[in-house]
């Protein structure tokens, strides 16, 4: 009988952490407390109180001063609360993937989302996680979910934030989130099952495809151990799920050429062994030899070879290094230093415990047993091999700009120095490209050389290509009366050009304001922000029209509404002439002040007495609102002089 043992059967990172901190606590503190089962596994725990980890089944055994270590499974919020008020010193062994599950529903609440976790709801895990928020919704699975959301149809516009426990089998969360996903308007979902338990779970099954029958070992209140037997029974019609090796029987295997070992994640490798020990005996005798459970597994260890790029899990983060765990004998880590290009980042801003990883091998020292890594390096690689295929893809990148050169410009592509030549920057000729440094731009690349890690690349490319797109926008959707938010590119005596999405238009001077202006300048400057609409435009000859003046307004409404004759007004004159002077009454409305009516005095010309620009009280003495003419005098607001005075009195003798 052959026996396929899963390279990824027994304990897992959470689970051996947690074991291995209660140990080191117990011997520390001469004995400590763990709050229920540490793991779901007899085995451990019995031996574990061997150890002097004493079990407690309420927080009320555990006095003040003592140690309690917390489950791997995690506890709730409340307890771990009430514990910390009562002066109990708290050792937290909770799994880092139920950490973060923990922290995801928490932070859930603070956005005003609904928790949703995928799970079993009594299993200590999930009621870990739910106490981390005050309204969660838990769901064994789809069934359970449909359900729900057909209760009421306000439950699908609900804002809901979806997790699953670290456990669960992978096809109930992907069905659930795709029902989620199907009906509900806002919904955010997180992967959060452990990467240990997929692959387990992953193994589990194509083992279980190729046997006769199954042998699933680990605790019966395990929920990983129970769903790696669920799905080993949907692929394999003999599955029996063992604690110990007492439990097997010769029976389990009449008829079997080949058969499947696996375990849960809380199964040490003391227990498997024996259990494969005690499934190898047809082998042993049939065969007169026994390959040890060790030497299995160190056929199941990968080869290091310096050079060649690896995958793996971190385990374990600290401030100068990143642990790994790579399914190898040697101990894998990643100096900071090899981390990240960044020189001020923190490891836990780069990698999470439980990520998968992808690195590149730095040095192998089979003799004291590890494994140097680096990930920086494999970025660089791929880095280059991104920017070589971008060439022959055209794609568009996104880089910073450095610094200026005789030529061009430089800028930082993921780490990689690309020159710009000053031709492709996008600015005009002459232009100061030191303006530029610090900014972020999109640029493409078109030329590597990585034998002399020369890239040469060109922002003009990709702007052209966005503003000849941007002008299609604009002649397929342009129509008169439409309304634009534009920007001021240039300005002439007659008029400005604004850029209205990367195409111009002409703005009149004559539109740009209601008063009489001499100069664009007057009103706006370039680069100023300006709202414009179409008067006509000419898709063959490329040319718009555009006006500023709000014609919805009339100003003639405005000044009758506001003005009556024999109304004093401060008016501002913007025009003389050898008659007279017009003057703005409101703007896009001038009055006329006859030569007559400006002084109280014969003048030659209105310009001994006025200026243009000039703003005076004048009387409203006439109105044709036919003709829309305005009469105005100034003469009719002076005081007579004390000449005039005596040439009246005289007048009168008379």
């Amino acid at each position: 009988m052959q026996i396929i043992l899963a390279k990824s059967a027994g304990f897992c990172y959470g689970v051996e952490r947690a074991v291995e901190l209660a140990k080191r606590t117990a011997s520390e503190c001469g004995g400590c407390w763990m709050l229920g089962d540490l793991i779901h596994n007899a085995h451990v725990v019995q031996n574990l109180e061997d150890l002097g980890v004493r079990k407690a089944v309420s927080p009320e055994q555990i006095r003040a001063e003592d140690t309690v270590v917390i489950r791997s499974h995690g506890e709730r919020k409340e307890i771990l609360e009430e514990l910390g008020r009562r002066g109990v010193h708290c050792v937290n062994a909770t799994c880092p993937n139920v950490q973060r599950i923990q922290n995801l529903v928490a932070q859930s609440e603070l956005e005003g989302r609904r928790p949703v976790i995928i799970g079993e709801p009594n299993h200590p895990e999930v009621l870990g996680v739910a106490s981390f928020c005050s309204n969660p919704l838990i769901f064994e699975g789809p069934e359970a979910l449909s359900l729900w959301l057909q209760e009421d149809l306000a439950h699908m516009e609900l804002p809901l934030t979806v997790v699953a426990q670290t456990t669960c089998i992978r096809e109930l969360f992907e069905t659930s989130s795709k029902i989620l996903k199907k009906q509900c308007t806002n919904v955010k979902i997180f992967d959060t099952i452990c990467n240990a338990t997929q692959k387990r779970q992953s193994e589990a099954a194509e083992i279980a495809g190729q046997v006769d029958a199954m042998v699933v070992v680990g605790d019966r209140k395990s929920a990983n151990t129970k769903h790696l037997t669920e799905i080993c029974q949907e692929r394999c019609p003999r599955v029996f799920q063992v604690e110990r090796a007492d439990e097997l029987s010769p029976d389990f295997f009449n008829g079997c050429s080949v058969v499947g070992l696996t375990a849960g994640a809380s199964t040490p490798a003391g227990i498997i062994k024996e259990v494969y020990a005690t499934m190898s005996e047809e082998i042993k005798a049939t065969e007169g030899k026994e390959e040890s459970f060790e030497e299995l597994l160190n056929q199941s260890f990968k080869t290091l070879n310096t050079g060649e790029k690896v995958t793996g899990i971190v385990t374990a983060i600290t401030p100068t290094e990143v642990q790994v765990d790579v399914g190898a004998k040697q101990a894998a880590y990643i100096k900071l230093s090899e981390l990240s290009d960044d020189p001020n980042a923190k490891p836990e801003d780069v990698v999470k415990i439980g990520d998968e990883i992808e690195t590149y091998i730095v040095r192998v020292n089979d003799i004291e047993g590890f494994a140097e890594l680096s990930k920086k390096r494999l970025d660089a690689v791929k880095v280059w091999e991104n920017i070589e295929k971008a060439v022959d893809d055209k794609t568009v990148m996104e880089g910073t700009i450095t610094e200026v050169n005789k030529g061009g410009i430089v800028a930082s592509v993921k780490g990689v120095r690309v020159f710009i030549p000053a031709s492709q920057s996008g600015m005009p000729r002459g232009a100061d490209l030191s303006d530029m440094i610090k900014n972020k731009v999109q640029l493409r690349i078109t030329e590597v050389n990585r034998a002399r890690r020369r890239v040469v690349g060109s922002i003009r490319s990709v702007s052209e290509e966005a503003r000849k797109a941007a002008q299609e926008e604009v002649w397929n959707n342009i129509e008169v009366g439409k309304h634009y938010t534009g920007t001021v590119k240039s300005m002439t005596s007659y008029g400005v050009f604004v850029d209205i999405g990367g195409v111009d238009g002409m703005v009149h001077i004559s539109e740009l304001s209601w008063s009489r202006i001499k100069t664009p300048s007057e009103v706006c400057a370039v680069g100023d922000t300006m709202d414009v609409y179409v008067i006509s435009f000419d898709p063959e000859k490329h040319k718009i029209s555009l006006g500023v003046k709000d014609r919805n307004v009339d100003p003639w409404d405005l000044f009758m509404s506001k003005y009556h004759v024999g109304d004093v007004a401060p008016v501002k004159v913007v025009k003389l002439m050898t008659f007279g002077a017009f003057a703005e009454v409101v703007p896009g409305v001038d009055g006329l002040i006859h030569i007559s009516q400006i002084a109280d005095r014969r003048i030659e010309k209105p310009g001994d007495v006025l200026s243009e620009g000039q703003v005076v009280d004048a009387e409203i003495i006439a109105v044709d609102e036919e003709k829309h003419k305005i009469s105005l005098s100034i003469r009719a607001l002076l005081t007579p002089t004390v000449q005039q005075d005596g040439e009246e009195a005289s007048a009168d003798a008379e």
